[in-house]
């Protein structure tokens, strides 16, 4: 009441019992005549919903379900692919003949003479053919790709780290080469030093010496020059015995007799492209002998150094084997290089001067084996020799009738010039080679010796 007399008093207002039957109807009408036939539809439609699905439960109930998201990853979930020719129509035919998918409107019109067939009946074989150049051919080749890419990333890491250590050891090669040479600096400052004091005090020496003869040289001329020229003549020959043998003495006063000047710094530093060998040891070697050769140390103007203290090393290969030769230091300039070979053959042999190979290194020498000395002697035959025995027995082909195991004049097989009894040798200066024994043991030819 309140509201109608003050906010609505201008309004039409009515009593809500007598215009509730007006709106009640209206409402009652809207409810009746449209949403309750609409529920009703809904009701209907939701059951028949509820009834298809569960008829479709009941299908597909078995049937497995897969991830949208892991059908695309598989390459199984895909867009349809389109004609360029014929937008709106998807290529599901395969020519044979021009190797290419068409749509049904190209397979109609531009391929109607060729074979073509479904997609999904040709892409077995075609799949086949790429499945099997991957397998065979591709996959062992990526694998095989993969570790060659693997090793050469191991090799570059390797060189990194490899040149890493050599920037290293050159720096520190550098620092210590550095100071060696600030330090080698010092040394000659100081001894140039001490050479300029003793020079100095010897010229000192020679000063004072040089300025006393002068003196007594002047005390003497001067003496003379005054008794010549105001002495009477009984002066001039009373003085003249004491002054003559005081101008005589004074005659080798003063002499300089070559000062021996020392200042020189010697700079001259060993050259090792200048460097030669020299030597039989150079050329040939014998197992289990010592070889020698000669290291002469030159500067760079060819001139042999005179003095030692050169860091020689000498390094001697056969296969993967090394052995360090011997050095002895002569001290003026020249080394003396000995070695000992183990065995035959063929010997590498690098001979470096501050770490540098020297003219003519490295050189190859051929060790022969041990010098064999020969067991027997150097006679005509077995018959002379052994005094006609006939178990004397000899190393040449030569054979005697009548028992005899050696060799004869005029038999057969005998050389007909003199040889050795243990291997047949005919050359007297010559190593024992027991190619000829046979079944004789040099036991036997040491018999022959005897005999």
């Amino acid at each position: 009441m309140e509201c109608a007399a003050t906010f609505h008093r201008d309004h039409h207002c009515s009593s809500a019992h007598e215009v509730i039957s007006h709106h009640g109807d209206r409402i009652r009408d809207l409810v009746v005549r449209s949403l309750r036939p609409r529920l009703g539809r809904l009701e209907e439609s939701l059951r028949r919903v509820d009834t298809s699905q569960e008829a479709r439960q009941k299908r597909t109930s078995s049937h497995s379900i897969q991830s949208l998201q892991e059908l695309k990853s598989q390459g199984r979930l895909t867009r349809p692919v389109l004609c360029s020719l014929h937008p709106g129509q998807e290529l599901r035919l395969f020519c044979e003949p021009c190797d290419l998918t068409v749509c049904l409107e190209c397979a109609a019109t531009f391929h109607r003479d060729h074979h073509c067939s479904s997609a999904h009946e040709v892409i077995s074989h075609h799949g086949d053919r790429i499945r099997d150049l991957v397998v065979r051919s591709l996959r062992p080749r990526l694998g095989r790709l993969e570790e060659s890419l693997r090793r050469v990333d191991t090799s570059q890491e390797a060189l990194q780290a490899r040149a890493d250590t050599l920037a290293g050891e050159i720096r520190a090669f550098a620092r210590s080469y550095a100071s060696a040479v600030e330090a080698h600096c010092s040394s000659l400052l100081r001894s140039l030093e001490d050479l300029r004091s003793q020079r100095r005090n010897q010229l000192h020496l020679q000063k004072a010496q040089l300025q006393q003869a002068l003196s007594d040289v002047r005390g003497g001329v001067d003496f003379a020059e005054r008794l010549l020229t105001c002495g009477s003549d009984a002066e001039i020959l009373s003085a003249k015995g004491v002054t003559m043998r005081r101008l005589m003495n004074l005659e080798s006063a003063g002499e300089v007799q070559g000062f021996p000047v020392v200042g020189v710094i010697h700079a001259k530093t060993v050259d090792p492209s200048k460097c030669t060998i020299q030597g039989e040891g150079v050329e040939r070697g014998r197992e289990g002998q010592r070889g020698e050769f000669t290291l002469v140390c030159r500067h760079s103007s060819g001139e042999q150094m005179g003095r030692g203290g050169d860091p020689v090393l000498v390094s001697i290969f056969k296969g993967i084997s090394v052995m360090l030769g011997a050095v002895v230091d002569k001290g003026d300039g020249s080394y003396v290089v000995s070695y000992t070979p183990a065995e035959a053959g063929l010997y590498s042999v690098w001979v470096c001067v501050k770490a540098q190979h020297v003219q003519g290194s490295p050189f190859v020498i051929n060790v022969k084996r041990k010098f064999k000395r020969h067991l027997g002697i150097f006679h005509c035959c077995s018959f002379c020799s052994s005094g006609g025995a006939k178990e004397a027995r000899c190393g040449c082909t030569g054979t005697m009738p009548g028992g005899f195991q050696g060799c004869g004049h005029g038999h057969k097989g005998h050389p007909r010039k003199p040889h050795w009894s243990c291997c047949g040798s005919v050359v007297e200066a010559s190593e024992c080679v027991l190619h000829n024994l046979g079944s004789v043991s040099p036991r036997g030819h040491l018999r022959t010796v005897e005999l």
